[in-house]
């Protein structure tokens, strides 16, 4: 092949002939193509017939193979481009047409959309941030998004109907052939829950799947699992009430209790995954969906959980039992604030207000006892409220010395020999927290300042 890349001439003809022919060609295209350019400019303004026969004509002189393909040759597209400056009367059809920065932009990031980068590279990347446009309206203030939060979460019911569950645990579990007595039996069941419901547990059941169901339960004062979500999916079989129902623990692949396995299993005498004294089995004349829930918050979610292992109650009076279950609280804190992070992140369907609602009201609760368990403190131990010490420290010399010593005296101990991996742990979690909390709306002015002050000194 030659220079140009056409394969070398076969026969009589040299490669110089060749290359001769290739430039008469590329001459008459040349001439034929001026010409149909000059004859478009001086005929523009009237649409003559005449003249386009002419152009036509001129075409055809050129010889029947000529085609004409732009982007074959970028010397030849440029040329093109420069003779037809001014041959148009629309401006904005013409050569000078500018895309609006907003639309390449929007082009030039749609090539990204699939491509997973870096953190931290689409934010030094103008065109890959969205473009905010001005738009009456469409877009909300900081101030405005946290009380529709709050709104939505002052309004969020205990107890509830939906239409369905796309990611419940259950979905494609099939309930198989149902009895009327079935039905009868889960309505009953719905009642109960709409009527009786304790503080702290709020419940989701679907109308076009009555064999779904879905709760979660707020981590009670004490313990290790305060302020956290916990959230459970039940199916009623057809069996029921004839057996218990069966439930799965959203986990996120962490195991924060005895009873509640990574892989979401629920351990419990009520529920038929645990043996049991015949007064803790189900029974199905008695036994309901709401003493189950019940159990699960008062019996599995609290204060010392490492206890809750068969066997291990016999240690609980022990030291060596009392500083085992101190160490698995610290395990369990660190298990319930990532549990926040993944709720927070993928909120389960369904209580999505309730999520945001719940950490904006309890955020800064939340981070204030991070930094009480990071100081030494028990995890579980009551975190002192801000407005009380402020007003002991603001009362007179008597009142204050009195009011030290009673802290004192309640005051937890501090956690010695503690694990030395908890605290880089908790503080890395901490910053987490800080951060979607802040999304959410809670009051974390106090944390963000104590962290730019440290950033200052530090620096």
């Amino acid at each position: 092949m030659d220079a140009a890349g056409y394969p070398p001439m076969q026969g009589s003809g040299s490669a110089s002939a060749s290359a001769s022919c290739r430039a008469a060609d590329y001459s008459a295209a040349w001439d034929a193509a001026q010409q149909q350019k000059r004859q478009r400019c001086q005929d523009s303004s009237s649409n003559d017939q005449i003249g386009s026969s002419t152009e036509n004509k001129s075409l055809e002189a050129s010889g029947p193979e000529l085609k004409f393909e732009y982007g074959k040759n970028e010397e030849e597209d440029y040329y093109f481009e420069d003779d037809d400056y001014g041959c148009y009367d629309n401006e904005e059809d013409g050569s000078e047409y500018e895309l609006d920065p907003v639309d390449y932009n929007q082009l030039l990031a749609d090539k990204f959309d699939h491509l997973d980068l870096p953190p931290g590279v689409e934010a030094t990347v103008p065109w890959l941030q969205k473009v905010e446009r001005d738009v009456p309206g469409k877009f909300k203030s900081m101030s405005e998004i946290e009380e529709e939060i709050a709104k939505k979460y002052n309004f969020f019911k205990q107890f509830d109907t939906v239409e369905d569950f796309s990611d419940h645990h259950y979905t494609k579990t099939s309930v198989g052939k149902a009895r009327k007595e079935w039905a009868k039996r889960i309505q009953h069941e719905w009642s109960l829950l709409e009527k009786d419901l304790p503080a702290l547990i709020y419940v989701r059941v679907s109308e076009n799947r009555m064999d779904l169901l879905r709760a979660v339960i707020i981590g009670p004062q004490g313990t290790p699992y305060h302020d956290g979500l916990f959230f459970f999916d039940a199916h009623f079989p057809a069996s029921y009430p004839a057996t218990p129902p069966v439930v799965s623990y959203h986990s996120g692949g962490l195991r924060l209790n005895p009873n509640l396995y990574a892989c979401g299993k629920v351990c419990l005498s009520l529920l038929g995954t645990w043996q049991g004294l015949s007064c803790e089995k189900w029974n199905p004349a008695q036994s309901t969906m709401l003493q189950v829930l019940i159990s699960i918050q008062a019996l599995v979610l609290n204060e010392k959980p490492y206890f809750n292992e068969p066997g291990y109650e016999r240690y609980a009076k022990s030291p060596e039992g009392l500083w085992s279950a101190l160490d698995y609280n610290d395990t369990t804190f660190l298990y319930s604030c990532r549990t926040m992070l993944y709720s927070l992140r993928r909120p389960p369907q369904h209580f999505e207000d309730l999520v945001a609602g719940h950490f904006r009201e309890r955020g800064r609760a939340i981070l204030a006892a991070c930094k009480y368990y990071m100081e030494g403190h028990e995890v579980g131990s009551k975190v002192p409220e801000e407005d009380k010490d402020k007003k002991e420290s603001q009362d007179g010399e008597g009142s204050s010395s009195s009011s030290m010593a009673l802290t004192q005296q309640n005051k937890p101990a501090f956690r010695t020999n503690r694990n030395a991996s908890f605290k880089p742990n908790l503080e890395v979690l901490f910053e987490e927290l800080l951060m979607e909390f802040n999304v959410k709306g809670a009051d974390t002015a106090k944390f963000r300042a104590q962290k730019l002050k440290n950033q200052q000194v530090a620096a």
